[in-house]
């Protein structure tokens, strides 16, 4: 191939609408002006219709264009896949409209407005809104007609209504993602049915009456999940936290193969979180949902919460207490990140993120490049944030060599700084990509397995040993079974994983797991394994030895062997993919018949979760309804909003558990990548006025030199605002003054040499008294200082000064000299501080 098309290939690449389109990996763009032309790669058929018509061609279906010649049954196959799962989820999305709709039905035909509100009488011609979404009672899945929009008077119409909704949003700080809940676009309908007129709810009605309906109402819907649990048991899960205002809160939710629910939650900021503490909580809620259903509590690996699993074993030795899977393969993870030779490259590809997210100019480059796509995937964790992010990294590597090549970075300013230079190295070099390569090769077992146990579409407890076993076989096999490089990361593994994730419930799990136990030979050899499937039945049937002798001896040997029912062809077949239809629960209920008893232990351990991220997920839940606002609401009431709210966001969440291509380690927020962002970004900074950070006024203050440099024999400088000692006063232009680039400009008087003669003179007088040489820092070129200002020049800017500013006034004290300077005072006034950059730097 030539260079010239190569070259044409990866402009192409770089501008097509969906890179992760298997489509593109048949054909390329022709012209990259018109993104529905494309060229097939087969055999060179040029047509119009994008990628969709590309696979159609490829597939030889559709009737809407030729079939290829010359692409393999492979390819037909990848191609006719990938165009039934766009139908299916075109299918599925438009299925769950319509039921969204059918749920809404307001009995309008009944409703007597009379009585309900007085004088308000029922509308008797209705809007263009009620046009647009009214469902005929008869016919509550049926959409309305939509054909009216096509006036210009009902779009106009329409789009004030969504108007007006956006208001109300934008005065009460409503989050925008709120407006995709399946319940904003419920209560849209229902209004929509009803027509003008609408009378919203009062603040007692949605406290009181409306709240008490729907605790009511959400108490029946979780009712299925407590059939569930006494049919297949559940797990306890629970999770101890702190939120911004330091309070010690614990959630305990209750996993089934139905998904999870919310059981309760508590601030814990009086008690200190000790097991004993712990245990009492946990044996209360064991005791709520019934110790017969619960077969296991799931926590995190902290050490009061072992002491916690060790009280409960007493008290209750028939129940498992597990370690969280998803935290203990996210310490795995972490683990390994923290080797020299993934480290690196890890920072490397860290330092090139912060510096292109630092600057607008390198920000819209990277982002006209890869066609407003982000190279920083916020993750749920810290490392899932490292791992996207990578991945991501190493999709637009094409994309992000153009950029850093091409005339228009030559150009830029930013080429020429020292951090321009270095991240220009590392996109040209070889070597920074096949790190990269390596740590996506050594990570990508174990985030499969994190993905695994982390998601809820199908119980995990089954899977988790199995799993782990093959992850080890590949990283093996990724590092060219090199012993010196992959012994380390199975140390880390092994390490990790021991008594957290080979217990003896997690072993028998996968002996019971027919997927393992009859497609690998291994499997029924592992003598550990097959041990702790007796040590399993003891610990449930500790005192009926003959419900053990029955199970162990009888009942047991009939599975292993693939005797009577599970002799069936049908039953093998079923069991020999883990594919999306394949739930090992499920196969023991329908071919475990001929052993009822291990059938129902069978499914009970195969039905457990693995993780407790379920119940981590939802902090923000308790923290939103405890906040300062509504410090005052009445305890019954508060926890009735936390229970409404939580169990609505996880039934809603497990509607759409089943969904394999759901991304379940990436963040609804960012959070979980800000190191990737931006250095030292973990604590944000506040604004002292709009427009102006603390941190600017620190870095005008020179705080930071005069901490870092102090003398071991001087006491640390004290801040505060609006003193009279040492200050820096720094006054904030409006925001609409504010220009595209970070500016500051600090007019010192007197002058930091004048300053240090002074000090010199004084330190000379008196020995004992040490004066700080007050110097302005430039770390991030955001401050440019002028030393030398004419005064009279001075005197005009100030008469003119706009009356708006504000000022802010920072007082730097040193304890030692309080009482000999009370009567010298040190001002720094500034010309202004101009602020657009969130991260305080300079584009140019």
């Amino acid at each position: 191939m030539s260079m010239e098309s190569t070259a044409k290939q990866k402009v192409s690449a770089g501008l097509k609408r969906n890179s992760d389109d298997i489509g593109w990996e048949f054909g390329v763009l022709v012209d990259p002006s018109n993104p529905d032309k494309t060229k097939c790669n087969r055999c060179g058929k040029i047509q119009s219709g994008g990628v969709y018509r590309l696979k159609q061609h490829i597939a030889g279906v559709g009737g809407q264009c030729k079939p290829c010649l010359s692409s393999t049954n492979e390819d037909k196959l990848k191609a006719r896949n990938a165009l039934n799962d766009v139908k299916r989820k075109k299918k599925d999305k438009e299925e769950g409209y319509a039921n969204m709709r059918a749920e809404v039905n307001i009995g309008k035909e009944t409703i007597d407005l009379d009585d309900e509100f007085g004088d308000l009488k029922g509308p008797k011609s209705f809007g263009p809104m009620h046009r647009f979404s009214n469902t005929s009672s008869n016919d509550p899945k049926g959409r309305s007609k939509q054909s009216n929009l096509s006036n210009i008077v009902l779009k106009e119409q329409l789009n004030r209504v969504k108007e007006y909704i956006c208001d109300w949003a934008y005065q009460c700080g409503i989050p925008f993602h709120c407006f995709e809940k399946d319940s904003f676009r419920k209560a849209i309908e229902a209004i929509g049915q009803f027509g003008p007129n609408v009378v919203p709810p009062t603040r007692y009605e949605m406290a009181e009456t409306f709240l008490k309906k729907r605790v009511e109402k959400t108490k029946l819907e979780i009712k299925t999940y407590e059939d569930e649990w006494r049919y297949t048991g559940c797990s306890i899960m629970t999770d101890a936290w702190s939120d911004r205002q330091r309070r010690s809160i614990m959630n305990l939710c209750v996993n089934s193969k139905l998904g999870t629910i919310f059981l309760s939650s508590k601030d814990c900021s009086d008690e200190a979180h000790t097991s004993q503490n712990i245990f009492k909580y946990v044996d209360e809620c064991i005791e709520k949902v019934g110790p017969e259903n619960v077969v296991q509590v799931v926590t995190d690996n902290a050490s009061n919460n072992m002491g916690a699993a060790k009280l409960l074993k007493e008290k209750r030795p028939q129940i498992f207490w597990s370690s969280c899977a998803t935290h203990t393969i996210n310490l795995m993870l972490e683990a390994i990140g923290g080797m020299d030779k993934y480290k690196q490259a890890i920072e490397k590809a860290k330092k090139l993120t912060v510096f292109i997210y630092s600057h607008h100019k390198s920000l819209a480059m990277m982002r006209k490049y890869t066609k407003k796509r982000n190279i920083v995937r916020p993750g749920v964790t810290r490392f899932a944030s490292a791992f996207l992010t990578l991945q991501s990294i190493k999709e637009k590597k094409s994309q992000l060599r153009q950029m850093f090549t091409s005339a228009e970075w030559g150009a830029c300013k930013l080429s020429e700084t020292t951090q321009g230079k270095k991240s220009y190295a590392s996109i040209v070099s070889p070597t920074f990509w096949s790190d990269i390569t390596i740590c996506l090769r050594v990570f990508a077992p174990l985030v499969k397995v994190l993905r695994m146990v982390d998601s809820d579409w199908k119980p995990a407890m089954g899977f988790i040993y199995g799993e782990l076993k093959r992850a080890r076989k590949e990283i093996v096999l990724a590092l060219n079974e090199n012993k010196k490089a992959y012994m380390p990361i199975m140390d880390v593994i092994s390490k990790k994983s021991s008594t957290r994730l080979d217990t003896c419930l997690h072993m028998a799990a996968y002996i019971l797991n027919p997927y393992y136990f009859y497609n690998d030979e291994e499997v029924r050899d592992d003598v550990e394994a097959n041990d702790a499937v007796v040590e399993v039945i003891g610990i449930l049937f500790p005192t009926n030895f003959d419900m053990q002798n029955t199970i162990l001896s009888v009942e047991l040997p009939i599975y292993k062997r693939k005797q009577e029912k599970f002799a069936r062809p049908i039953a093998l077949k079923a069991c020999e993919v883990n594919n999306e239809n394949f739930d090992p629960a499920n196969w023991w209920e329908t071919y475990g018949t001929s052993t009822p008893n291990l059938r129902k232990i069978a499914m009970r351990i195969l039905s457990l979760t693995a993780s407790s991220s379920g119940c981590e997920r939802n902090w923000s839940t308790f923290e939103g309804v405890h906040t300062k606002k509504r410090n005052r609401l009445l305890p019954t009431r508060m926890n009735d909003l936390v229970f409404v709210q939580f169990n609505t966001n996880l039934m809603e969440r497990n509607k759409i558990r089943k969904m394999r291509n759901r991304e379940v380690l990436v963040a609804e927020d960012g959070n979980g990548a800000r190191e990737w962002i931006a250095d030292g970004e973990d604590e944000e900074d506040e604004e002292v006025v709009p427009g102006l950070k603390w941190k600017t006024v620190s870095e005008a203050a020179g705080t930071k030199e005069m901490l870092d440099n102090r003398r071991s024999g001087r006491k640390k400088a004290g801040i505060s605002v609006g003193g009279a000692k040492a200050k820096v006063k720094v006054k904030a232009k409006p925001k609409a003054k504010a220009k595209a680039k970070a500016k500051a400009k600090t007019k010192a008087k007197p002058s930091r040499q004048q300053l240090v003669d002074e000090a010199s003179e004084e330190e000379e007088v008196n020995e004992e008294e040490e004066v700080n040489e007050v110097e302005m820092e430039d770390e991030i070129d955001a401050v440019e200082v002028e030393e030398e200002v004419d005064e009279e020049e001075e005197e005009k800017e100030e008469e003119t000064e706009d009356e708006e500013d504000k000022e802010i006034v920072v007082e730097i004290v040193d304890e030692d000299d309080v009482d000999e300077q009370d009567d010298e005072e040190i001002e720094y006034e500034s010309d202004g501080v101009e602020i657009l950059d969130e991260y305080g730097q300079d584009d140019n």
